[in-house]
């Protein structure tokens, strides 16, 4: 039996701590408060999809997929990524069904980058980008918007890149702050990536839900993107599933086998059935489905937005994505931690200091909504913040 002085923690662990987002989720639950920290999506999930996956477990389809995933669900993802991204994909060589969003972008960190490799994030970036960079002993590197309107400071982004630069995150529509990068923003970060020879992850799990006008741009569409771009989606959030973990990734055939294998190497396939049901939906809701749905996360925006706004908590609107970024000085707190647990406290609803989408030092007078709620859990949640 291995000493005790034996079980030592690795030098990266004091790096990776628990989300931020998971301690307020456990803190709202204790107390019965309302979620508005978590980006559960608790609405109904679509009966096409709920009902092929049930079928598909009766039907025995409860064993392990191929390492890629079943056909008929990288044929439909296929299919959608040339009808709405204008990607062209290979569903035989070039699509990857995954174990959620972040299992592909884990297994394509494993397949490309090595340790010391730097990655450029935009700030505010999701945490668990930049700790799965960590965790595999890559070195992310924030590259601030600018606070409030989210622009890109060209300057500050190639003033970042170092010999040691690898690859560039994007995220579109953003988590946490809903910026959605335009053609032109990204048709200016694509001439930088040539220019440096990097690659290019993109995180586009949010893309259906975009507001007023914007318009979401695949990063592998523009010209000569496509061989360097890993691009990585899913459906949890589309379709409301996002404890069946059902990701993608689309990327060059040259590297594709790779990530696949790593992807097998640490979770072996996503959920067999759930698969199916995820296919299904992809085949059998319409267009309007996802009009209709980018529609009604509008009108949550304006709802939570407009209870922000009332009680102080200045709101930066979102154009895509679901979660809002607000002003929290007028809250009581050293820190953005305590902040949100004030709020917790004072009204039942729970945010995420906005500490965990920024390098450290910056963040301290923000918080995270997140408003992919039922509404009727939301006009409670708007209700409550009235307490304040």
């Amino acid at each position: 039996m291995a000493s005790a002085s034996a079980l030592r923690l690795s030098e990266i662990s004091p790096l990776i701590v628990q989300s931020e987002i998971r301690s307020m989720s456990v803190e709202c639950d204790r107390m019965g408060g309302v979620n508005l920290a978590q980006g559960v999506c608790d609405t109904g999930v679509p009966a096409p999809v709920a009902e092929r996956a049930l079928a598909a477990i009766e039907q025995g389809h409860n064993i392990y997929t191929r390492l890629d995933g079943i056909a008929v669900l990288r044929d439909a993802i296929a299919q959608k990524a040339l009808r709405y991204n204008g990607i062209h994909a290979d569903p035989e060589s070039e699509v990857l069904v995954t174990s959620g969003a972040t299992g592909a972008f884990y297994a394509a960190c494993l397949a490309l980058l090595n340790p010391g490799d730097e990655v450029l994030l935009f700030e505010p970036f999701y945490g668990y980008h930049a700790n799965t960079l960590r965790a595999q002993r890559a070195v992310p590197v924030a590259v601030p918007l600018e606070n409030g309107n989210w622009a890109i400071d060209f300057d500050r982004l190639r003033r970042a890149i170092t010999p040691r630069t690898r690859a560039l995150l994007i995220n579109t529509p953003s988590n946490p702050c809903g910026k959605v990068f335009t053609r032109e923003e990204l048709a200016q970060i694509a001439a930088i990536v040539e220019e440096h020879d990097l690659i290019v992850f993109t995180d586009e799990i949010y893309e259906y839900f975009v507001f007023e006008g914007a318009q979401h741009v695949s990063f592998a569409t523009l010209p000569g993107m496509a061989s360097r771009t890993i691009t990585i989606s899913g459906l949890s959030k589309t379709f409301s599933i996002t404890g069946w973990r059902v990701g993608y990734l689309i990327a060059d055939r040259s590297v594709l086998g790779t990530i696949g294998y790593f992807h097998d190497l640490t979770y072996v396939c996503a959920p067999a059935p759930l698969q199916h049901g995820a296919a299904a939906g992809l085949v059998a809701l319409p267009d309007e489905y996802y009009q209709a749905m980018a529609r009604d996360y509008q009108s949550k925006r304006d709802l939570l937005c407009g209870a922000l706004t009332r009680m102080g908590l200045t709101p930066s609107i979102p154009a895509g994505a679901y979660y809002v970024l607000a002003d929290a000085s007028r809250i009581a707190g050293a820190n953005a931690r305590e902040k949100a647990r004030t709020l917790l406290a004072a009204t039942g609803v729970a945010a995420v200091a906005g500490t965990a989408f920024f390098a450290e030092g910056r963040g301290e007078n923000l918080l995270r909504f997140c408003f992919a709620k039922r509404e009727e859990d939301l006009q409670r949640a708007c209700d409550l913040l009235g307490k304040l």
